[in-house]
């Protein structure tokens, strides 16, 4: 992901932000209009962005809460105007308290304008905003929105390219196969051991892969401390060619996993076009949460939950 880039007009109280996105259009808009990605990356660490209410429709509204170390919260509402689906959609935005009242401590609103444009393999998203006075540009800028949006993205980015990243190196043979994809909120070797000592197996490739392996000095962040020990990636065979994928999702990076959102069953097919089969057949009736597309990391790749609350992954990888 390129650096974000911010021109600023004092003379119309508009700021322009701009910013190139190293992920299809398909995939850049839903991180920008579902609220469970939202939530992810919305607020710079060590904040977290908490949804209370979204609508994302035309006179919808968005409330959701900047949460802070210490549970300090600040309350913001979003209430969308225009959308165009892939091309921009357009909103206010100005702060509240929890139940959505407009703040008198913090007064004000903005207009937001937020384009995407694909380019190639990448996305440019374009957000033009106009303050309503220069006063309320100028908080803005002094509570650190310029550097915002680049800090929220970095951690994420940098988990889902060095994952991936491993999973094709991992997979050797384009053989279809069907793999549990398991997430935890940090004890996820300790539980990969466990399953280890049943089945009696040994982890695929170098064993354990851990945050402090994601490569540095190749445009990735610095992983944080409390997280370079955490398990990144482990492969363990089971039986009958089944295999258990595992990651931690720390909350440190805007993860926060609940019973029923921490396991997708995951099918690789051996073809492109089986894969889009199964997806299709599987996800009628159901919710797409990550539509299929050439993805980033190298993989034709789309998530989903069937009409039966299932979670799902479709993962083709081809092998050169």
């Amino acid at each position: 992901m390129e650096k974000t880039n911010y021109t600023v007009n004092n003379e119309t109280n508009t700021m322009v932000v701009n910013r190139a996105f190293d992920a299809p259009l398909s995939l850049v808009w839903q991180a920008w209009t579902e609220r469970e990605i939202l939530d992810m990356w919305w607020a710079p660490k060590p904040w977290k962005a908490v949804t209370k209410t979204m609508d994302f429709t035309p006179g919808g509204k968005w409330l959701y809460a900047m949460t802070g170390p210490q549970g300090e919260q600040h309350w913001a509402m979003v209430e969308y105007k225009e959308i165009v689906t892939a091309e921009y959609y357009t909103h206010e935005n100005f702060f509240t308290d929890e139940n959505g009242n407009r703040s008198t401590v913090v007064p004000g609103s903005s207009h937001w304008h937020v384009a995407f444009s694909p380019v190639g393999e990448t996305t440019n998203v374009t957000v033009t905003i106009t303050y309503d006075s220069a006063a309320t540009m100028e908080t803005m800028v002094n509570m650190g929105f310029k550097g915002g949006f680049a800090m929220a993205h970095e951690n994420l980015d940098a988990y889902i390219q060095a994952q991936f990243k491993l999973r094709n190196k991992l997979k050797t043979s384009s053989m279809a196969r069907v793999c549990t994809y398991l997430n935890f909120p940090g004890n996820t070797e300790e539980a990969m051991n466990f399953y280890k000592s049943v089945f009696k197996t040994e982890f695929n490739g170098k064993g354990i892969q851990r945050f402090e392996d994601i490569p540095q000095g190749e445009g990735y962040p610095p992983i944080a401390d409390n997280i370079k020990k955490m398990v990144l990636h482990a492969e363990l065979p089971t039986i009958g060619g089944h295999v258990l994928m595992a990651t931690d999702a720390p909350k440190e990076m805007g993860f926060t996993l609940v019973q029923g959102n921490n396991m997708h069953i995951s099918l690789e097919p051996d073809t492109r076009a089986e894969a889009k089969r199964l997806f299709d057949e599987l996800s009628e009736g159901g919710k797409v949460t990550m539509p299929l597309a050439d993805m980033f990391f190298g993989s034709y790749f789309g998530e989903f939950s069937d009409k039966y609350g299932i979670n799902w992954m479709v993962n083709f990888i081809e092998k050169k």
